[in-house]
């Protein structure tokens, strides 16, 4: 298997995820509650799956080595389109999780911020899916040689293994730092 392999794998499971976020908002839109839970399992979901698991193995690992080779100017341009997606994703999570919070604490002026970032990542990620999958991905493997593929490929797996005790180390880490007024110190290597 390439190393884009488990990356479009996991592509299929963000695109569920984003067309449930797209029911939502349309729901949302024609007058019904906003789903409180649906929205936390959503930001904790893009958070954690697709921006600390998904893009952190896409910039990590496949990005950084693409980094070190001599990419033509579209492949360039594309990986900068595509880092910039993934920040634009994360301020808009941020955004999203703020304007939930002020909603249901009575903010009603914050739904329209709601509807608005949610329409952004549903507008979004279909379009940057789309451009990694068929532009991007495949064209670049030809970048690399059948070693360098496989170690990227076995550092995809360790990275997977290590990000669900990494997360969880950083959760009890900022925990103890409730409790004691310390900063949070994981003892998980990053």
């Amino acid at each position: 298997m390439l190393p884009i392999g488990p990356l479009m794998i996991e592509h299929r499971l963000i695109e569920r995820m984003i067309a449930l976020l797209r029911k939502e908002v349309d729901g949302i839109e024609r007058g019904k509650d906003i789903h409180a839970g649906f929205l936390d399992t959503a930001i904790d979901f893009i958070r954690t799956y697709v921006d600390r698991g998904h893009h952190g193995k896409e910039e990590e690992i496949l990005y950084r080595e693409l980094e070190k080779k001599p990419l033509s100017v579209d492949h360039r341009r594309i990986l900068g389109e595509i880092l910039e997606e993934h920040r634009q994703s994360r301020t808009t999570v941020t955004e999203l999780a703020e304007a939930k919070v002020k909603f249901f604490n009575g903010d009603r002026g914050s739904l329209s911020r709601i509807i608005s970032a949610v329409r952004f990542l549903v507008e979004l990620y279909p379009r940057h899916i789309d451009k990694e999958d068929r532009h991007f991905f495949l064209p670049c493997m030809a970048y690399f040689s059948r070693e360098e593929k496989e170690a990227m490929l076995a550092r995809e797996h360790e990275f997977d293994g290590n990000l669900f005790h990494r997360l969880y180390n950083e959760q009890v880490a900022r925990e103890e730092a409730r409790y004691s007024g310390l900063p949070a110190t994981p003892d998980f290597p990053q």
